[in-house]
């Protein structure tokens, strides 16, 4: 297989005085001519073997691309619909924590009444079936005691009174409400009074 190689001739356009001189530049023409070779050798120099080859690598970049990126996406969706199910209860979790709330209060003060302890067994029974249940589904309490230091990310302030003695400064003296997490998320963070 022959290829013929196109040769260019450039013409200057000179102005009217530079007419009458005669000027020669032949390293323009060679230039030009070498890069208009380099042009049209490049696709009529490859054989049809080495064309296919270069479309074949074409099409396994694509196809590599495409399988990365559909790998992305079904980690992705996993991993949402994971996150999903985890947290599709938590309104329902948010709208029992009251509940249980007023399972506690209601503990504190049937202790108090003796005559009330049949009572007391039978609310006892159901508030433990009650957190047993909520805990299977992943809801957890998070424990906060008289004399932890506060932190304002983990806990929040309803009040600070004065503190009851100079080592309870800065740190929780009530607990209010006790807070609950789902999961790793927190659903309620925990109501506590500070001292000061």
């Amino acid at each position: 297989m022959r290829i013929l190689k196109p040769k260019i001739k450039i013409e200057l356009k000179m102005s009217k005085k530079d007419k009458d001189t005669k000027v020669e530049d032949p390293q323009v023409e060679d230039q030009a001519t070498t890069t208009a070779e380099a042009e049209v050798e490049t696709p009529e120099e490859r054989s049809p073997e080495e064309q296919l080859q270069d479309q074949l690598v074409a099409e396994k970049d694509k196809f590599m691309r495409l399988f990365a990126e559909f790998e992305n996406y079904k980690k992705r969706t996993t991993k949402e619909r994971i996150e999903l199910f985890k947290t599709a209860s938590q309104d329902v979790m948010v709208s029992m924590l009251p509940v249980l709330d007023d399972f506690e209060r209601a503990l504190m003060h049937i202790e108090d009444d003796k005559e009330a302890e049949e009572l007391r067994k039978g609310v006892l029974l159901i508030y433990n079936k009650l957190v047993n249940t909520l805990e299977q589904k992943g809801l957890s309490k998070i424990e906060v005691n008289k004399g932890d230091t506060f932190n304002a990310d983990d806990h929040e302030a309803i009040t600070q009174i004065p503190a009851p003695s100079d080592d309870l400064k800065g740190k929780i003296i009530d607990v209010v409400e006790h807070g609950y997490k789902l999961g790793d998320k927190v659903i309620r963070f925990p109501k506590v009074v500070i001292g000061q």
